[in-house]
């Protein structure tokens, strides 16, 4: 099971990297293109260079986000620990089901500080990476079902049609739609550990 896993993260971060890789290229042959001497090629530069910003490291990625929010600083020291920041800032789409702090503190006294030790980094990647959903999904178009995870074990779907609430297996969506360059981020009340987690 943990080889599986392990693949499949490879596989996903592999992935997000040769995305970069592509853009990168694409953007060294537009700025190769441009024959002129003097005014032609600083008007592809000062245009090309603000695009790339913006998607490889623009301010308003997943990571980012729960980088900068008081409300997720525990999660974002967790991707920290779990060395996902990169993964996590590169190119989606992908959602973000995200525990709060109050979800991080609701675990049983002892657990947080135990996945968050160096020897247990690839137990804590294996619980983050079930947060992660490899497409973006807002909370209108969220349908009752399984969704693939990141990690490899499906995530359970149950939205209300009355009221148009979200549980995600046990934890239910509190913030919904948080919006970042390249994905989304769900807010959850419960932090969701893989069924076949031994802590």
């Amino acid at each position: 099971m943990a080889i599986k896993r392990s693949s499949q993260a490879k596989r996903w971060l592999a992935g997000f990297a040769s995305v970069g890789a592509a853009a990168l290229l694409a953007a060294c042959g537009a700025e190769s293109e441009p024959t002129a001497v003097d005014t032609v090629p600083e008007a592809p530069v000062a245009t090309e260079e603000p695009a790339a910003d913006y998607s490889a490291a623009g301010g308003d990625t997943v990571a980012d986000l729960a980088a900068s929010s008081e409300e997720f600083s525990t999660l974002a020291q967790a991707i920290e620990a779990a060395d996902l920041t990169e993964a996590l800032a590169a190119s989606g789409p992908i959602t973000v089901f995200a525990p709060t702090n109050e979800a991080f503190e609701a675990l049983p006294e002892g657990t947080l500080d135990e996945l968050l030790l160096p020897e247990n980094q690839d137990l804590l990647r294996q619980v983050l990476t079930y947060h992660v959903v490899q497409e973006e999904v807002a909370a209108a178009d969220a349908t009752s079902g399984e969704v693939p995870t990141a990690a490899g074990t499906p995530l359970m779907l149950e939205v209300d049609e009355t009221t148009g609430d979200i549980m995600v297996n046990e934890a239910m969506v509190v913030e919904p739609d948080i919006q970042a360059s390249n994905g989304i981020i769900h807010g959850i009340d419960q932090v969701i550990l893989p069924p076949d987690l031994a802590l």
